[in-house]
């Protein structure tokens, strides 16, 4: 049997912290949340989760109702999602308070366009080193945004990756479930030519086309100043840019229940803008016409498409342009439908109509 050649070690008692990861600061992350997770869950979440290997959900409760209502069939819904480079903005600005809650909306906003009622959020948070205050801060508007949404926060992690990302500099990614009755599921089917087409106002550029953005608007060399306003938004660029994404859980679902048999289809209008979302819930050999002026585009739109040169086709494609949500329905039932979404705080305007043609077309 060979003899083992001795290994001449590198250095005397590496530990962890030696390699860039700090196990003490992992767990005070864990402290600093506490309140704000525990602040989302109600008795459906089972204590003793906090800090646990996996979070306890209770779907039904004693007398096999979810929100006070018996299940028939229930589904399962499940979304994720991130906020891209609008981090970029946010680490520029020293911002971080926001971008939880762009976390959330991203990912409940999809769960609503089929019926889905949250029910629970579990999120990641990857960085090159840990600061716990930072993370606290983001999960804090983590918190805040499953409180808008009406969901819990069940769980996470926080990864520590020395090396892998820029100083000061972190990545988030969620991942929300909601329930819906399988009657009850919103898939576009009952879509005809002639429904209204109704859109929901955005907060602003919400958290998509970040990467066109920064590069209309913060280029190097000529970049502007993210503490001033460029003229004409009545706020900071920074202020802005960083306005938190709108969730639209509780009027949607509030309209839902009050005129689920109009709502035809609904679609989140996210990365592809207009002319990309709402084909995703239409039934083949249908598309919409959409008046351009029958609503309004915030300011900050049209900062980015002068600035940086961009073609209104493209603005179309990549962003929301002033509509976050686009509810089809039952024509005859728009009224009623503006009114109740005017009730739960929302803007909404009819901006067109299904036609027998494939596409969107926006005149």
């Amino acid at each position: 049997m060979a003899d083992e050649t001795p290994v001449e070690p590198i250095a005397k008692g590496l530990t962890y912290r030696d390699a860039g990861v700090d196990i003490d600061a992992g767990n005070e992350v864990v402290g600093r949340i506490r309140d704000a997770v525990e602040s989302t869950q109600d008795d459906r979440v089972l204590k003793g989760s906090h800090g646990a290997f996996g979070g306890y959900f209770r779907l039904l409760d004693q007398a096999g109702s979810l929100f006070g209502q018996p299940l028939k069939d229930p589904i399962l819904v499940g979304a994720t999602d991130g906020v891209g480079t609008k981090l970029k903005v946010a680490f520029e600005c020293g911002v971080l308070d926001t971008v939880g809650i762009d976390l959330v909306a991203m990912c409940v906003n999809d769960l609503i366009v089929g019926g889905a009622r949250p029910l629970f959020f579990l999120d990641y948070v990857a960085t090159g080193k840990i600061s716990p205050e930072s993370i606290a801060v983001v999960v804090e508007g983590i918190a805040q945004g499953c409180r808008l949404s009406g969901c819990a926060l069940l769980g996470g992690e926080t990864a520590e990756m020395p090396g892998f990302y820029k100083d000061g500099e972190l990545d988030l990614a969620g991942f929300a479930v909601g329930v819906v009755e399988r009657e009850s599921i919103i898939d576009g089917q009952q879509v005809v030519a002639g429904d209204a087409v109704i859109g929901v106002a955005s907060s602003g550029v919400h958290s998509n086309g970040f990467s066109l953005v920064r590069k209309a608007l913060l280029d190097e060399g000529s970049a502007l100043p993210l503490d001033q306003d460029p003229g004409g938004l009545g706020c900071t660029l920074a202020e802005a840019l960083l306005e938190p994404t709108r969730i639209y859980v509780r009027p949607i679902l509030d309209l839902i229940e009050r005129k689920g048999q109009d709502l035809h289809a609904l679609a989140h209008i996210t990365g592809g803008g207009l002319l990309e979302n709402i084909p995703r819930v239409l039934p083949p050999g249908l598309g919409c016409r959409l008046d351009r002026s029958s609503w309004q585009r915030p300011p900050i739109f049209s900062l980015i498409e002068q600035r940086g040169g961009i073609e209104t086709a493209e603005m179309d494609r990549v962003f929301n342009q002033g509509v976050g949500m686009v509810i089809v329905a039952a024509a005859g039932s728009e009224t009623a439908i503006i009114e109740s979404l005017t009730r739960s705080g929302e803007q909404a305007s009819v901006i067109g109509e299904i036609v027998a043609e494939d596409g969107v077309q926006i005149e």
